[in-house]
């Protein structure tokens, strides 16, 4: 059975606390892993969730600020310690090529993993997935950053009333959903329209078009929200949203499943941003992110 699920390691911004180790997370969707934002403390973190090296076939960094890349030096060697049997490829805004560089060869190591890089220059689809699209949008921070986005394609439910219908059963169902056809009988005679799942990653950024376009229709959005409305000024000059501003871009994408990261140290109440969010209008289900807690991205009915 597939399982597409989402793995928080660390929340904090820029500095950690004693609670919230630096940024990292982990999607795992159908026997893929996709690493996200390994900040430090990132391979420990691993540790404790239950998450190894082996989970990993993508890295997805948004932006070359410590908080969200410092544990990469860490995990690559991680990974070829380990001698992950399969390529990971990692993706990095193509202007922080420096700073990836350093991290990768931050000292010495055996290398014995293939690890590809593919950096990113601007909006687009990065790669197809065995089950995903995985795109990126350009954000609005003081340094280049970027947002992941990852789609699966669009399919067909098969309905069991118009198989009924049809007389269509047993070992006859799987043949019509692999040749579309079955006598005089279409697979859209049959089935229904099923969209696939959506799940954004958006960090430090102001509003912006990428915000919003990566956000729209999606199952789960994990967004950050350093701020609470009180520091609204503080939050767009230093290129950061609150956590109202991450509600309302959820309420209006009509995302179903919000999950709220990347907490300054100032705040101390977890349950101040749950209320904020509430506030915005934002309906659907909702997490405050805690370090190593998991979250299922909702199911499609």
């Amino acid at each position: 059975m597939s399982v597409r699920e989402f793995v928080v390691l660390g929340t904090a911004s820029q500095v950690p606390t004693r609670h919230r180790n630096h940024n990292g997370y982990l999607l795992r969707w159908d026997g893929e892993g996709i690493l996200f934002d390994p900040g430090e403390g990132t391979q420990r973190q691993m540790l404790r969730a239950g998450v190894a090296a082996h989970d990993i076939n993508r890295i997805c960094v948004t932006h070359f600020h410590g908080d969200h890349s410092l544990g990469l030096a860490g995990v690559i060697q991680r990974i070829n310690l380990d001698q992950v049997p399969h390529p990971v490829t990692a993706h990095y805004p193509a202007s922080g090529q420096k700073f990836f560089d350093r991290l990768r060869y931050a000292t010495a190591y055996r290398e014995t993993v293939a690890l590809a890089e593919e950096p990113v220059s601007r909006d687009g689809v990065l790669a197809h997935g065995p089950s995903y699209v995985l795109e990126a949008r350009l954000l609005s921070h003081p340094v280049e950053s970027f947002g992941y986005r990852i789609t699966e394609p669009d399919g067909r439910r098969m309905v069991p009333e118009l198989l009924a219908r049809h007389g269509i059963k047993g070992p006859d169902v799987g043949r019509i959903q692999r040749e579309g056809r079955l006598g005089g009988v279409g697979l859209d005679d049959v089935s229904e329209h099923r969209a696939g799942q959506r799940f954004a990653f958006v960090m430090d950024t102001r509003l912006c078009s990428g915000v919003d376009e990566l956000a729209r229709g999606c199952d789960m959005l994990v967004i950050e929200s350093t701020f609470l409305e009180a520091d609204e000024r503080l939050a767009t000059d230093h290129g950061h949203l609150t956590a109202g501003q991450a509600a309302r871009v959820a309420r209006d994408a009509g995302v179903r499943h919000l999950v709220l990261t990347h907490f300054s140290q100032r705040y101390s109440d977890p349950s101040a941003f749950e209320r904020e969010a509430r506030a915005a209008g934002f309906e659907g289900e909702l997490t405050i992110a805690a370090d190593l807690v998991t979250v299922a991205v909702p199911k499609r009915t």
